[in-house]
Protein backbone atom coordinates (compact mmCIF):
# COMPACT_ATOMS: atom_id res chain seq x y z
CA UNK A 1 0.00 0.00 0.00
CA UNK A 2 1.79 3.47 -1.18
CA UNK A 3 1.30 6.35 1.21
CA UNK A 4 -0.32 9.69 0.05
CA UNK A 5 1.39 12.66 1.23
CA UNK A 6 -0.68 16.00 1.29
CA UNK A 7 1.84 18.69 0.36
CA UNK A 8 5.23 17.37 0.13
CA UNK A 9 7.88 19.55 0.52
CA UNK A 10 11.76 19.35 1.19
CA UNK A 11 11.60 18.37 4.75
CA UNK A 12 8.04 17.07 5.23
CA UNK A 13 4.34 16.51 4.09
CA UNK A 14 1.67 17.96 5.69
CA UNK A 15 -0.07 14.87 6.11
CA UNK A 16 0.25 11.15 5.33
CA UNK A 17 -2.34 8.70 4.72
CA UNK A 18 -1.93 5.34 4.69
CA UNK A 19 -4.99 2.86 4.05
CA UNK A 20 -7.56 4.58 6.82
CA UNK A 21 -5.05 6.31 8.84
CA UNK A 22 -3.95 9.50 8.19
CA UNK A 23 -0.79 11.16 10.26
CA UNK A 24 -1.29 14.97 10.42
CA UNK A 25 2.53 17.25 10.88
CA UNK A 26 2.47 19.48 13.88
CA UNK A 27 -0.20 22.17 13.41
CA UNK A 28 0.66 25.82 14.46
CA UNK A 29 -0.36 28.95 15.33
CA UNK A 30 -0.41 32.09 12.21
CA UNK A 31 0.38 34.72 14.52
CA UNK A 32 2.90 33.95 17.47
CA UNK A 33 2.63 37.69 19.21
CA UNK A 34 -1.29 35.87 19.86
CA UNK A 35 -2.33 34.97 23.76
CA UNK A 36 -2.79 30.95 24.15
CA UNK A 37 -6.57 31.21 22.96
CA UNK A 38 -6.05 33.08 19.77
CA UNK A 39 -2.91 30.40 19.12
CA UNK A 40 -4.89 27.27 19.97
CA UNK A 41 -7.69 28.09 17.82
CA UNK A 42 -5.74 28.61 14.86
CA UNK A 43 -3.78 25.00 15.22
CA UNK A 44 -7.38 23.71 15.30
CA UNK A 45 -8.58 25.36 12.48
CA UNK A 46 -5.62 23.96 10.78
CA UNK A 47 -6.58 20.55 12.00
CA UNK A 48 -10.19 21.20 10.79
CA UNK A 49 -8.38 22.15 7.74
CA UNK A 50 -5.96 19.28 6.79
CA UNK A 51 -9.05 16.91 7.78
CA UNK A 52 -11.39 18.52 5.53
CA UNK A 53 -8.89 18.02 2.16
CA UNK A 54 -9.05 13.99 3.20
CA UNK A 55 -12.52 14.16 3.54
CA UNK A 56 -12.92 14.17 7.37
CA UNK A 57 -13.06 16.03 10.11
CA UNK A 58 -12.16 16.68 14.01
CA UNK A 59 -14.83 13.37 14.95
CA UNK A 60 -12.20 10.83 12.90
CA UNK A 61 -9.26 11.71 15.25
CA UNK A 62 -7.85 9.36 17.49
CA UNK A 63 -4.82 10.66 18.67
CA UNK A 64 -3.57 14.44 19.34
CA UNK A 65 -0.46 15.07 21.13
CA UNK A 66 -0.92 19.06 22.43
CA UNK A 67 2.85 20.65 23.12
CA UNK A 68 2.76 24.06 25.09
CA UNK A 69 6.08 26.29 25.35
CA UNK A 70 4.85 26.96 28.86
CA UNK A 71 2.18 24.43 31.08
CA UNK A 72 0.97 27.60 32.92
CA UNK A 73 -1.21 28.09 29.59
CA UNK A 74 -2.74 24.20 29.92
CA UNK A 75 -6.06 26.24 31.36
CA UNK A 76 -6.01 28.88 28.88
CA UNK A 77 -5.86 25.40 25.64
CA UNK A 78 -8.40 23.46 27.53
CA UNK A 79 -10.85 26.40 27.65
CA UNK A 80 -10.75 26.58 23.40
CA UNK A 81 -10.24 22.67 23.17
CA UNK A 82 -13.24 22.27 25.18
CA UNK A 83 -15.49 24.24 22.77
CA UNK A 84 -14.17 22.48 19.72
CA UNK A 85 -14.05 18.93 20.37
CA UNK A 86 -16.13 16.28 19.49
CA UNK A 87 -17.72 15.34 23.03
CA UNK A 88 -19.09 12.36 21.34
CA UNK A 89 -15.81 11.30 19.75
CA UNK A 90 -13.26 12.51 21.28
CA UNK A 91 -9.41 11.32 20.75
CA UNK A 92 -6.93 10.22 23.36
CA UNK A 93 -5.21 13.19 24.17
CA UNK A 94 -1.50 14.35 25.78
CA UNK A 95 -0.22 17.17 27.03
CA UNK A 96 3.09 18.21 27.89
CA UNK A 97 5.58 21.12 28.08
CA UNK A 98 8.68 21.58 25.50
CA UNK A 99 10.49 24.03 24.19
CA UNK A 100 9.20 24.63 20.49
CA UNK A 101 10.77 25.74 17.31
CA UNK A 102 10.01 29.24 17.08
CA UNK A 103 10.17 32.32 19.50
CA UNK A 104 6.39 33.46 20.44
CA UNK A 105 4.52 30.30 19.58
CA UNK A 106 2.80 28.94 22.41
CA UNK A 107 0.98 25.38 21.30
CA UNK A 108 1.87 23.31 18.72
CA UNK A 109 -0.23 20.03 18.04
CA UNK A 110 0.25 16.59 16.36
CA UNK A 111 -2.28 14.57 15.65
CA UNK A 112 -3.67 11.22 14.05
CA UNK A 113 -7.06 10.30 12.60
CA UNK A 114 -8.88 6.99 11.04
CA UNK A 115 -11.23 7.54 8.03
CA UNK A 116 -13.64 4.86 8.25
CA UNK A 117 -14.44 5.29 4.63
CA UNK A 118 -10.84 6.78 2.13
CA UNK A 119 -11.95 9.42 -0.36
CA UNK A 120 -10.42 8.33 -3.68
CA UNK A 121 -7.57 10.77 -4.74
Amino acid sequence: MQPFRLDPGRRMSDAVRIGNLIFLAGQIPVDLSADIAVQTRQVLDAIDGVMARFGGSKSDLVSVQVWLSDMADFQGMNAVWDTWVDQENPPARATCGVALARPGMRVEMVAVANLVEVPSK
